[in-house]
């Protein structure tokens, strides 16, 4: 019998504005890998939870900010993604407005915080790509970029 030993985690992507006012909230790890870096919120799916259901739990327990639904962006799986174990990742993303709830950096977040995406120029992890995908596609779609 074959026993796989990867790991599932869900990334939640939440923009605010748009052109050159548009935000990314952000938190900066509190730990290693990347301690001290901006990453996006997320972490790994617990066994009886949803993917999407996981998106939302780790954008709030990291931030503070909660939305009702996300929609799936992309599933990113390559081979030493993640420094601590092979690690596949869904990215999640939603549109919200900034001023509707105050964010801090909870759990496993030093801190939270509203990122213009012009000024993003390094992420943890491989999350300029999941960045750069969505500027590609559902960003230019929206006319948010």
């Amino acid at each position: 019998m074959l026993i796989q030993n990867i790991k599932v985690a869900a990334d939640a992507m939440v923009f605010s504005g748009s052109g050159d006012d548009l935000k990314l909230l952000l938190i900066k790890r509190k730990n290693e890998p990347y301690k001290d870096m901006w990453a996006l919120p997320g972490g790994f799916v617990e066994d009886d939870e949803e993917l999407e259901t996981a998106a939302i739990r780790e954008l709030e327990e990291e931030t503070g900010f909660r939305v009702s639904a996300m929609q799936q962006l992309y599933t990113f799986g390559r081979v030493g993604r993640d420094s601590r174990g092979r690690t596949i990742t869904v990215t999640y993303y939603a549109f919200a407005n900034e001023a509707s709830q105050q964010v801090a950096g909870a759990d496993d977040a030093a801190a939270a915080e509203w990122v213009y995406v012009k000024d993003i120029t390094a992420l943890a992890f491989d999350h300029m790509e999941m960045l750069q995908m969505a500027k590609d596609t559902v960003l230019h779609a929206a006319g948010k970029w």
